[in-house]
């Protein structure tokens, strides 16, 4: 029987690569996101391989996600996998001059929201006694950089809940597992600069830095163990980073 896997932030990036990933291996989607003509272009695309849902809802707002995911139809609400990937960095300032609504915006998305949609997703987990949850961090929640203080902080708790998720789903049968990479070419950087196209570039030069594909080879693979099998933590970079600061950049 196929397994049903519901991926937040699936309109670009890693969400959009591991849709495709695991449509092309045997997972049915719930495709997350708040740009509603992404997810009906990457529906569209991807239909031909797996059966497709699509939700369009931001993780920030609570009530929007609880009543998504509880209008699913019956056929659609049990849900194997949840792949909470959705997340964001504003701004790159230090803490004397950080900006508060950037402050609000990381906290919302990178930890209430991941809350707020787990909440509506575990008790059915629970309630079957099997699960896989793989939250989507940051070599930033390993590591506090200069001018990362919020963003950091808020990947810290996304690394510290997923711990905590799986102490607590443990006699639940339920898997976590962490994903903490370290530079990865998406949207980020451009988000993270509100649209400065070339210095979201510089992030990048000089090295060649992990796609959001090799990320969702590594989702694959960690669902696709045995079923004893459970991959906990892992922290991935770019052949040419070493730390969240140590990056090699070619000349």
């Amino acid at each position: 029987m196929m397994k049903t896997a519901l991926i937040t932030g699936a309109t670009s990036g890693i969400g959009e690569a591991t849709a495709r990933a695991l449509a092309k291996n045997g997972f049915r989607l719930i495709l997350c996101g708040r740009r509603k003509d992404r997810l009906t272009k990457l529906r569209n695309e991807l239909q031909p391989l797996t059966e497709i849902c699509t939700l369009s809802f931001d993780v920030r707002n609570q009530d929007e996600v609880k009543a998504s995911i509880n209008d699913l139809p019956v056929d659609w609400s049990k849900i194997d996998v949840l792949i909470n990937n959705a997340g964001n960095a504003h701004g790159l300032a230090p803490i004397q001059g950080g900006d508060v609504e950037d402050w609000d915006a990381m906290i919302d998305i990178n930890v209430k929201g991941l809350l707020y949609v787990s909440h509506a997703i575990i008790p059915g987990m629970v309630s079957r006694g099997s699960g896989h949850i793989i939250n989507i961090g940051s070599i930033a929640g390993k590591e506090v950089y200069p001018q990362g203080n919020v963003y950091c902080a808020s990947k810290s708790a996304v690394d510290s809940i997923t711990k905590g998720m799986r102490l607590d789903l443990l006699p639940h049968r339920i898997k976590v597992t962490g994903i903490h990479p370290g530079l990865v070419e998406t949207e980020f950087s451009l988000v993270r600069f509100k649209g400065d196209e070339a210095r979201a570039k510089k992030t990048y030069e000089g090295l060649t830095p992990l796609s959001g594909a090799d990320i969702a080879d590594l989702i694959l693979f960690i669902l696709t163990r045995p079923a004893h099998v459970q991959i906990a933590d892992l922290v991935v970079f770019p052949e040419a980073q070493a730390a969240a600061t140590a990056v090699r950049r070619e000349q």
